[in-house]
């Protein structure tokens, strides 16, 4: 319970040294929309307004899209990167952005991603659709085996060499987002992206020491948690998002990823944000909202860690529900948040919460529904 009594959505949470004026979080979302090969991976004034609106908006939290560390480990030529000096340069003005102007003292996260065998294609708002061709600026795709996702080229098998360098972009990444002003760093390890891949036994069917056994496929997920946590401040926490079922037979269950959460928090991991799916084509996941709460409730009562909700949330007394009830510590929104940016502003006002607002904005705040 904080100091005024609240104990749902507008309570403050402590993650290592880093306090949060509620619970209420930006989910990443990919907005493919990097000016292309003229600023390879470089966010622009798109994501400025896209982040820099929910800081105004009332968001304590704010993490970004799917960042890539490396240039093959882009979904598409139009996803952010942090594989260089100028992609960090440009993202230092976003984060001083949200930290001026956050109307509740707003932070900002990274999330760091290497797509795996599902990089390299088409950005969604193209006609074509599938891989990308080499001759249209395609690339090499990798993943734990050569075998493709679907319709999509086949990826090449990661040796031990390519194994240890997305350790080290994974680390260099880390470094520039901290030099960048990040407050925080989540590591990708979802939605059947590269480290997904390695943890799922329906994708990572090597006999080596990067797979087969459960031990083996966190493998590589230990170590890119390892080398972050070795670059970044002591009181930055580290958060990790994961896809809690494959929803297929034989994939990732809550029981299996919440013993490798546990092994993650061993390593330095502070929170886990809750997702699922994406590893394999063709399953059948049955969206409703809140669908994936009773996974981050089980992720939570198994491993002890803090964890985060995600999915198809988007009214505030549910997400007040999601905490209060202790099914989370913490709810993202996404597509909630595209319809209307200052969402936060507008859950503090229907659950009797005082939420700042920005000085520009403050003719606008009203203590009834609006």
């Amino acid at each position: 319970m904080a100091a005024d009594g609240t104990t749902g959505l507008f309570s403050p949470i402590i993650l290592r040294g880093l306090e949060l004026a509620h619970r209420g979080w930006v989910a990443p979302m990919c907005q493919y929309s990097v000016d292309g090969a003229d600023a390879p991976g470089v966010p622009n004034d798109w994501h400025l307004m896209h982040l820099g609106q929910f800081a105004v908006g009332g968001a304590a939290l704010i993490l970004t899209e799917a960042t890539a560390v490396s240039a093959a480990g882009r979904i598409s030529g139009r996803d952010t990167g942090i594989w260089t000096d100028a992609q960090a340069d440009a993202w230092s003005r976003i984060t001083d952005f949200v930290h001026r102007h956050g109307a509740a003292g707003a932070k900002v996260g990274i999330q760091l991603a290497h797509a795996g065998r599902k990089a390299s294609t088409y950005w969604p708002f193209a006609v074509e659709r599938g891989s990308v061709p080499r001759s249209e600026g395609g690339w090499q795709t990798l993943a734990p085996t050569s075998e493709p996702f679907g319709g999509l080229d086949a990826p090449e098998a990661l040796d031990e060499n390519g194994i240890q360098q997305v350790i080290t972009d994974f680390r260099d990444a880390a470094a520039r987002a901290v030099w960048a002003g990040f407050d925080t760093i989540e590591i990708h390890g979802a939605h059947g992206y590269l480290l997904h891949q390695f943890l799922s036994p329906l994708v990572n069917n090597r006999d080596d020491a990067w797979g087969g056994s459960e031990l083996k496929r966190s493998k590589l997920l230990l170590a890119v948690i390892d080398a972050v946590r070795g670059v970044i401040p002591d009181a930055m926490p580290l958060l990790l998002r994961v896809s809690a079922s494959d929803w297929a037979p034989g994939g990732l269950d809550p029981e299996s990823v919440s013993r490798m959460a546990a092994a993650a928090r061993e390593h330095g991991v502070d929170f886990v944000d809750v997702s699922s799916g994406g590893a394999v084509p063709g399953v059948r996941i049955p969206l409703a909202p809140g669908y994936q709460v009773p996974f981050a409730a089980e992720l939570r009562q198994r491993t002890g860690l803090p964890v985060g909700a995600v999915g198809l949330i988007s009214s505030a007394s549910h997400a007040d529900h999601i905490i209060s009830d202790g099914d989370a510590d913490a709810v993202l929104i996404a597509r909630a948040a595209l319809r209307d940016p200052h969402w936060w502003q507008r859950a503090a006002v229907e659950l009797g919460h005082d939420l700042p607002w920005a000085p520009q904005y403050q003719r606008a705040a009203v203590r009834e529904n609006f």
